[in-house]
């Protein structure tokens, strides 16, 4: 990081608080691991970043409706495969487009987006409070997981859904958890 366009709005906050509270610029910087330039350049105001970050929409509309219809197809296929498939139908695309396209549909986006709408203000006090948290299941048999079933709301039961597995594989389960005070 470090220049004013690749600060989060998380971070412009934070400074905006800091300065707030009467901390000096090195000291603000310091805490939020950015340069002390980015920070000055925020509070200045001269530096509004980037006009558009990220890269460009590659698919249409029409190209999302072909990777449904692929998915509909087979719902046990790996994210190379359905990749690959919508490669040959004419949408040249990585795979962390394809996992998006198939698992974040406009709800989760809206639900995404309100949130940050609502912390978008938020006080260094306010976001020391937050705890982030995550787990994961590991599997130590190989191929045991079972596969991934890409499916629709409701079609939990249908046939075409369903895949025999392993009832009880041997696994681990990892817990970890990130907050404010662990910055410090």
């Amino acid at each position: 990081m470090g220049k004013t366009a690749d600060l989060t709005a998380v971070q412009k906050a934070i400074i905006d608080t800091l300065k707030r509270e009467g901390k000096i610029q090195k000291e603000i910087s310091e805490r939020i691991g950015c340069s002390q330039s980015a920070v000055s350049r925020h509070l200045s105001g001269k530096s509004v970043g980037r006009k558009k970050c990220g890269k460009k929409r590659c698919t249409t509309r029409r190209g999302d409706r072909t990777l449904r219809k692929i998915v509909e197809k087979d719902r046990f296929q790996t994210l190379g495969d359905l990749r690959k498939q919508w490669t040959e139908s004419g949408v040249e695309t990585s795979r962390a487009t394809v996992h998006r396209h198939v698992l974040l549909n406009q709800k989760k986006r809206q639900k995404r987006l309100t949130w940050a709408t609502e912390k978008q203000h938020w006080t260094v006090a306010q976001w020391s409070k937050v705890l982030f948290s995550d787990e994961s299941k590991f599997c130590m048999s190989f191929g045991n997981q079972g596969a991934r079933v890409w499916r629709k709301t409701g079609e939990k039961e249908m046939p075409k859904c369903l895949k025999s597995r392993v009832k009880y594989p041997q696994s681990v389960m990892v817990w970890g958890a990130m907050s404010a005070a662990m910055l410090r």
